[in-house]
């Protein structure tokens, strides 16, 4: 549990420096973990994939509503989500750039003699679990359409 112990020494820090940006974010990664752990069918732990999936999906869902906020022409809800998506992120493994992902979807798709659009789902899927937690989904499936076009 080094991700939940990270996470209460960073909200810790951000409580001394008095940054709130960093302890709103730190506090809703806590109480997502937490509402993870205790779910129905959990046994209260969470293997580090499990951690992944969830800081990826609070990422996410920051990055949505900034990009609604920005449609809208509301910057100023804008900016705390993109911040709050900043801190988050820095729990995450690092990022593979596009250009990464993209040798690694031609790596696999070669290996496995994929072809054409149809094969599309399988190459998601190898390539969904060879890049789980260093690259976000929308990411991998832009390079996969780009190597099977």
């Amino acid at each position: 549990m080094s991700l939940q112990n990270d996470i209460m020494e960073g909200i810790k820090t951000a409580m001394k420096a008095k940054d709130t940006v960093a302890l709103e974010s730190l506090r809703a990664v806590k109480s997502a973990l937490l509402l993870a752990q205790t779910e129905t069918g959990a046994n209260g732990e969470m293997t580090s994939e499990d951690e992944i999936k969830l800081l990826q999906r609070l990422v996410k869902q920051r990055k949505d509503s900034a990009n609604i906020y920005i449609q809208q022409g509301r910057q100023d809800l804008a900016d705390p989500e993109l911040e709050q998506a900043a801190v988050i992120e820095k729990f995450l493994p690092a990022q593979l750039s596009e250009e990464e992902v993209e040798a690694v979807v031609k790596k696999i798709i070669a290996d496995n003699g994929f072809s054409g659009m149809g094969d599309m789902g399988k190459v998601m899927g190898v390539v969904s679990k060879e890049l789980a937690g260093t690259a976000d989904g929308k990411t991998i499936s832009n390079a996969v359409k780009k190597a099977l076009a």
